[in-house]
């Protein structure tokens, strides 16, 4: 894909690329180690944005192992994945979309297979996604426990696609890891609560509104 302007599939991110709920995530693990203190807490945060967007049972698993030291059995895990989806679930269907979001679905659904790949387990993405309405613009959704490179390779090879033919569009060093990892092209959403993850050279977009227009303007990615 020489520019923007014909993508054949774009893969999304979701959180803090379509929908702003990152921060809804950051305060949940605020809330699930509050009791253990503000060192613990403030680490909780750093581990989180280390790890990028991968699912929270690991995040969960390692911040038990490495910052409480105290690793969790497999009951305790899932209680402890159970609580963060009661507190984050519902929340991320309600929140603010990213500025342009649904503008740029409905804009490119008709010339471009969509995709939604998160670090969300991938029921409860496929339930966000509907209870958001916004499960018309996708071919499909998918989230952990697969990763990301795996879920794209999968995709490609499923509809018959060329990487290069394709986006990849994210907010985390994981996503453009998963793009780099098939040589597909990247454009980065700015983070807004994290700090910008992205070497310089990096195509970046403040916002969705500003995807549709690097889109309709054909930027070279």
């Amino acid at each position: 894909m020489k520019t923007l302007n014909s993508p054949a599939a774009i893969f999304f991110d979701f959180d803090g690329v379509l929908a702003e709920s990152v921060a809804i995530k950051e305060n949940a693990f605020r809330d699930l180690f509050a009791t253990y203190g503000r060192d613990t807490v403030d680490a909780v945060i750093d581990m989180n944005r280390e790890m990028g967007a991968v699912s929270r049972v690991i995040k969960i698993e390692r911040m038990h192992k490495e910052i409480l030291g105290k690793p969790l059995s497999t009951e305790e895990l899932d209680q402890w994945a159970e609580r963060y989806v009661t507190a984050v679930e519902q929340a991320v269907i309600d929140c603010p979309e990213v500025p342009g979001a649904q503008a740029l679905l409905q804009a490119q659904t008709s010339c471009s297979k969509l995709f939604v790949i998160s670090g969300t387990p991938e029921d409860e993405m496929n339930r966000i996604v509907r209870g958001r309405g916004w499960e018309r613009y996708f071919v499909s959704v998918h989230g952990s426990p697969k990763f990301k490179p795996d879920i794209v390779a999968e995709l490609l090879r499923k509809h018959d696609l060329s990487a290069a033919d394709c986006l990849f569009v994210g907010d985390t060093f994981t996503d453009r890891d998963a793009a780099l990892a098939h040589d597909m092209p990247f454009v980065g959403r700015r983070p807004i609560v994290r700090k910008n993850p992205f070497p310089a050279d990096t195509l970046m977009v403040d916002d969705m509104t500003g995807l549709l227009n690097l889109i309709e303007t054909g930027a070279r990615p």
